[in-house]
């Protein structure tokens, strides 16, 4: 075992919110008051845990499991464990939870006056990825990020006392893209998880079939299929771009920093031609500045 891995099996609270560091945008940066930070990081801790919960990558050990009442019979169960993550969640709003990280999300519910809706749209997401695998239409994967990815930015806009219908509606189109270009990213990693974020309906437009996703070299129609992906996603930034300019102060940068991370994202897939099968390509941290940039003066 690693190194790494030892220090996430005794501590996985500490290992799900170091995750953080390799997102594509910034979690909660340096420049932000700190109880903002406090209060994003415990979202970010409850939103790592239950996907890492839906994609079975929980620390060996079974210490998550433990704290959340599950058996050691039931500890790779994930439909167990997402079930006794959605009781404990709710022990948030009225007792006293059993996981550290949902211990640490109940002051900023407090404080914040958040609801369980969104947090509970988060676990329904990873119970749909148990038992759907495939999207037909972009329709259908909308859908599914309206679950998997909008809470989380109606989260940040509530926790910073910002929420109003415009915003969050610019809010949930910067995070369906954000969702989309992390799916882009992954389409190798998910496939071996038996999941296909592509939707069907585009990948016969552009004539890519289950096993040019699964080749070791990126074909000429897959990279064609991610182009146009890719594409859409921008679109949606660019939707919801106009969020950053209707706030004030460090939340602004911070807002900033979430749209240019998408951007940045982008620009490094059309960097390598769309070739996403060997892995996700990562854009520079010079080159996010610069985007983070653009964002705040309004270009792009």
């Amino acid at each position: 075992m690693t190194q790494a891995a030892t220090a996430r099996t005794a501590d996985p609270e500490r290992g799900t919110l170091d995750k953080a560091a390799a997102e594509n945008f910034p979690v909660a940066p340096f420049f932000l008051p700190r109880a903002w930070r406090a209060d994003l990081m415990a979202v970010y801790g409850f939103a790592r845990l239950v996907d890492d919960i839906g994609d079975g990558d929980l620390a060996p050990g079974g210490a998550d499991a433990r704290f959340l009442g599950v058996s050691p019979q039931e500890a790779d169960d994930r439909t167990a464990l997402l079930d006794a993550f959605e009781a404990d969640l709710r022990r948030v709003f009225d007792a006293t939870p059993r996981h550290p990280l949902l211990r640490r999300l109940q002051p900023t519910v407090r404080r914040s006056g958040l609801t369980p809706e969104p947090f509970l749209a988060l676990i329904a997401a990873n119970r749909q990825d148990q038992v759907v695998s495939r999207y037909e239409t972009y329709a259908d994967l909308l859908a599914y990020c309206e679950l998997s990815a909008n809470p989380v930015g109606r989260l940040v806009l509530a926790v910073t006392g910002t929420a109003t219908p415009a915003r969050i509606r610019r809010s949930d189109a910067i995070c369906t893209a954000l969702q989309i270009v992390e799916h882009l990213q992954d389409v190798a990693e998910d496939l071996g998880r038996d999941r296909i974020y592509l939707p069907a309906e585009d990948m016969k437009r552009f004539h890519v079939q289950e096993a040019d996703l699964a080749a070791t070299r990126t074909g000429a129609s897959v990279r064609a299929l991610v182009a146009y992906e890719a594409e859409r996603a921008r679109d949606l930034l660019n939707e919801g771009a106009p969020l950053v300019g209707s706030v004030h102060g460090r939340l602004r940068l911070l807002l900033a920093g979430f749209v240019a991370g998408g951007r940045t994202a982008i620009d490094a897939l059309a960097a390598t031609a769309y070739d996403v099968l060997p892995g996700p390509p990562k854009p520079g941290k010079l080159r996010l500045l610069r985007e983070v940039g653009a964002t705040l003066r309004g270009e792009g």
